[in-house]
């Protein structure tokens, strides 16, 4: 079983920039790769940046060269270094670890809102 827990969220000024931490408990592997989703009202969830185990990252299109994830060497903590931020980004963040098994956070709120 694996918990993960969220920090970070809030609100932010157009052009300001947050940072997002998930803190895992259990049982993380290092190759279990972790990542970050978010959810806007009336809108599916969607993958915002993930790392593997390995250190491989990807990104959705709509935050490369804004968001930055990255995790520690124990592998029990991801972060998410949002810059840059417009409203569009504006949503519910979820950290997420998958492998073995899916698990996901309970989400933090990020508003940008001037």
């Amino acid at each position: 079983q694996v918990h993960l827990v969220e920090s970070g969220g809030g609100l932010a000024q157009p052009g300001g920039s947050l940072r997002l931490s998930c803190e895992a408990s259990g049982r993380i592997l290092s190759f279990t790769t972790m990542g970050w989703y978010r959810q806007a009202p009336g809108i599916q969830r969607e993958s915002v940046a993930v790392i593997t185990g390995g250190g491989i990252t990807r990104y959705a299109d709509f935050v490369k060269g804004r968001f930055t994830i990255s995790r520690d060497k124990a592998h029990r903590r991801v972060y998410l270094q949002m810059n840059s931020l417009n409203p569009e980004d504006t949503a519910v963040y979820y950290c997420n670890a998958r492998g073995p098994g899916e698990y996901w956070g309970q989400g933090t709120q990020v508003t940008v809102s001037s």
